[in-house]
């Protein structure tokens, strides 16, 4: 069975930082770009980040840069989110999802996702 798992959101105060990792199973993360996409309530999703198969380039959405970090562990099949300084407007589910090079973020193209992750950013 080929899938991805999200885990490590929570509630999280203004300000702080969570880390959210990507875990695939049943292939290999190695050939794919992947991406990090967000969805908060009554709003459509939205790309996050993304990193190459190769880890060697990374894109961020302007809302983000600065404070989220994303990085990939070939070896564990994981990728990683650092996301630091939170703010209240990040709050949404998170789902990671693997696609073909350079799409990021046209997620039409990204071929197996996750179930989501809720982060939650409130005082």
């Amino acid at each position: 069975q080929l899938e991805l798992v999200e885990s490590g959101g929570g509630l999280v105060q203004p300000g702080g930082s969570l880390r959210l990792s990507c875990a695939a199973s049943g292939f290999s993360l190695d050939y794919y770009d992947i991406g990090w996409f967000r969805q908060a309530p009554g709003k459509e999703r939205e790309g996050v980040s993304c990193i190459s198969s190769s880890g060697r380039r990374t894109n961020y959405a302007d809302s983000v840069k600065g404070r989220f970090s994303i990085s990939r562990d070939n070896v564990q099949n994981t990728v990683y989110l650092q996301m630091n300084s939170l703010k209240f407007e990040d709050t949404a589910v998170y789902y990671c999802a693997a696609g073909p090079y350079g799409q990021w973020p046209d997620e039409g193209f990204y071929r197996y996702w996750g179930q989501g992750t809720q982060v939650t950013v409130s005082s």
